[in-house]
């Protein structure tokens, strides 16, 4: 039997909010509470789940796993499910404890975005990615940059405690303020998360007026941040205690840095190396020459173009490359040319290239009188003399 969509079951738009996620299930919570509802397995059913749409819901990173991949998302192996690792590790024994409560009907309704610890106590806040885009210039000699990172603070009405300033909070009357209760199914007697008031062991009788009791705000919030020389495609960096505010006054989660490389219009880059594909005239590369080249610091380099050169023929400038990010010397830059073969040529331009040509004698081409001289013997071992092919 497949399961009901988690938006459906709250009663809620695919765009809801936390506060929105929340209200919706605070009250289909109350009305199929198995207290309210005793002996009624139909209600115990919803109550479990609404509370699995909840709990899925009000976490940031499960609810984008299942916004991608539906229900698929918490299947064996998905990737996303309710105790496996998140984007930056594993959850540990505190998400084993919350699969051995949802099997067991436990409480749903804890505030989303729990990273870990007690459910009682104060909770660790969520981790955020940040993608960021790198120059090359920019990884070369390290920048002191500005983001805006969109996040969960704590209130400052409230500091993040959730009830409306000069009020207490109350004990629950569920849990008589120990914020789990104990239920008996047969001969077992479980324990569980209190789902009046999600473990706190009390509960917000007079909300906040700014954070209706959540005890959060969603805000933009500014950083300053360090990109060091040396970064790569690919760089993760953390910054510890930047990411959204804990619940109940809980510790921030960290903020981590994921960067990219923008493309450059000359260089290349293959680790600490850069690549530098340049071109030369066919004059120069025939009587050989001394060229500039580019180096990423914005200077100049000399290259020295042996007579003969090819195209493909790659010379190495010794480090002319990047810095590396955990020390060391610097890379190098490779040269690869190829020779542009003159256009637009005027018709004495073209009188001279032609007595050149006739003037051409042996080995001026050695490439090209070799392959042409194996094409001839190919040639003569696959036809007979008067052209027919061989049998």
């Amino acid at each position: 039997m497949s399961k009901r969509d988690f938006y459906e079951i709250l009663g809620v738009a695919r765009t809801a909010d936390e506060k929105t996620l929340k209200v919706a299930y605070r009250k289909l919570a109350m009305e199929f509470h198995p207290d309210r509802n005793p002996g009624d397995a139909a209600a115990e059913a919803k109550f479990k789940e609404v509370g699995e749409a909840y709990a899925i819901l009000s976490d940031g990173d499960k609810r984008a796993a299942y916004d991608r991949m539906g229900h698929a998302a918490f299947e064996q192996g998905g990737g996303g499910g309710y105790g496996g690792q998140g984007p930056f590790g594993a959850g540990g024994a505190a998400e084993f404890a919350d699969i051995f409560e949802q099997v067991f009907g436990d409480a749903f309704g804890r505030g989303g975005g729990r990273r870990g610890g007690s459910h009682t106590g104060p909770a660790r806040g969520n981790d955020l990615r940040f993608d960021m885009e790198v120059s090359l210039e920019d990884a070369f000699t390290g920048k002191e940059t500005t983001i805006t990172v969109p996040t969960a603070m704590n209130c400052e009405r409230c500091d993040g405690q959730g009830n409306e300033p000069g009020t207490d909070l109350e004990s629950c009357p569920t849990c008589h303020g120990a914020g789990r209760i104990r239920r008996s199914q047969g001969l077992f007697t479980m324990e569980q998360t209190c789902p009046q008031c999600g473990g706190r062991g009390q509960y917000v009788k007079t909300p906040c007026q700014d954070c209706d009791g959540v005890g959060r705000v969603r805000k933009n919030r500014t950083l300053t941040v360090n990109i060091p020389a040396g970064v790569e495609d690919g760089t993760r960096i953390r910054l510890a205690g930047e990411g959204e505010a804990g619940a109940r006054g809980g510790p921030r989660g960290d903020l981590y840095l994921f960067l990219s490389a923008k493309p450059h219009e000359l260089f290349e880059r293959d680790g600490p190396n850069l690549y530098c594909r340049t071109p030369a005239s066919m004059v120069s590369a025939a009587l050989g020459a001394t060229i500039e080249v580019p180096t990423i610091d914005g200077g100049k380099a000399e290259l020295k173009i042996p007579a003969g050169a090819q195209t493909g023929r790659r010379m190495r400038l010794r480090g002319k490359g990047m810095p590396r990010l955990r020390g060391g010397p610097r890379g190098d830059m490779v040269i690869e040319l190829f020779v542009e073969t003159p256009r637009n040529l005027c018709e004495r331009q073209k009188e001279l290239l032609k007595e050149f040509c006739s003037l051409s004698g042996e080995g001026c081409n050695p490439d090209s009188d070799g392959f042409f001289t194996k094409v001839k013997q190919f040639w003569s071992d696959v036809t007979t003399d008067d052209g027919r092919p061989n049998a």
